[in-house]
This record gives structure tokens, sequence and C-alpha cells, in this order.
């Protein structure tokens, strides 16, 4: 789907993520999320429509399609999927000036972690609570790594190794998953430390 496609398209999506269910939904939430994407990039498509939005800006509205898509009914009992949170990474990165108010690097911050937690095998709430801006992270979020995959922190470090912003929250909450209790995983983790200076 393209910025060209039309808002219909982009309601049909949407509705695919209420309606459907598991994979199915997951995949539309993928594409809807790309649809955003794309519309902080150049300003235009249907997410944009009946608004001023400069290219490369994020604001509040953005953030709020955002949330929608993340927990639309067909996807709001399931981790927030890997495919999911990547789309959330590029769209942070495309949106160079922000007027969101940080209710967009708060969302990626959950969205992350909540996929952290679950694809490390830990207990997640349902996104309809975690991803809620009055949900503090701290009251769900692991406090310590124990427990949590390696592979999803080399992960989390890769996406945000060399990126223009990071979320304040994302960096605190991987420099207390990483704390002293886990010096091995820390040096089995080259760059990670850039994360939390």
């Amino acid at each position: 789907m393209s910025v060209q496609d039309s808002p219909a398209d982009l309601s049909e999506l949407i509705r695919q993520v209420e309606t459907l269910q598991n994979e199915a939904a997951r995949a539309s939430a993928v594409s809807a999320l790309g649809v955003v994407r794309d519309g902080v990039i150049t300003g235009e498509g249907p997410t944009t429509a009946g608004r001023i939005h400069f290219s490369r800006s994020l604001d509040a509205d953005d953030a709020a399609w955002c949330r929608r898509i993340l927990t639309a009914a067909g996807v709001r009992d399931l981790p927030v999927s890997r495919a999911e949170a990547e789309t959330l990474f590029q769209i942070g990165e495309a949106g160079a000036d922000r007027t969101d108010d940080g209710l967009f690097d708060d969302l990626l911050a959950k969205a992350v972690v909540h996929h952290a937690a679950a694809a490390s095998g830990l207990p997640v709430p349902p996104r309809s609570v975690a991803l809620q801006p009055g949900t503090a992270i701290e009251s769900w979020a692991p406090t310590t790594a124990v427990g949590v995959n390696v592979e999803v922190l080399e992960w989390i470090a890769m996406q945000m190794r060399g990126k223009r912003r990071n979320s304040r929250v994302l960096k605190t909450l991987v420099a207390s998953l990483i704390g002293a209790a886990t010096l091995p995983v820390v040096a089995s983790l080259p760059g990670m430390i850039d994360l939390v200076s």
C-alpha cells in the first residue's frame, strides 16, 4: 500500500485489524502502520487528510493512528510483534520534527518492551492496558534482564544504534534490563553501552 492509496483502503485495513484474528489481523496492522509511516515521510496520504501535515513531521494525530492500530480488537490480546515494533521504529526515525508532546515515544517504548518481554516468555498485560498513555510502563515491564532473551536485547540494540532520535523511556528501560546483574550480557552485546550513555 502506498501513500496514493485512498482513505477507503486505509479504512479497509483498519476494519481488518478490528475484525480479523491473530496473524491476519497482525499483518493488516503492520500494513496500516506502514501507511502511517508513509504519511509521516511525505506529509501526504490518508492519515494526513484534512489537516496540514509537513513532510518528516510526527504529530499527535500520527501517534493516535498508531495507538488505534495497535490496540484494535483483532490484535489487542496478542503480544506486539517484531514487525509491528520495527515499523514503529521506522515511523520514529522518519519523524524528524515532533509536535506530539512525547506521545509517540511513550507508545514506541511500551510496544518494544511489550514485544521483548512476550518474546522472552515473560507475562505481559493486554495491549489495551500496556499501551495506554495513562499506564506507567514501570507497572508491568521487566525490571531486570533475568528471563529476557539475549537475542531480543541484541535486536533492540540494533534498532536503536545510529538513530538520530531515541526514546529516553526506551533507553532507560534498556539500561535497567542490562544493569549490573547482567554484565555478561553487556559484554556479549557490542555497542549496547552506547545506548545507556
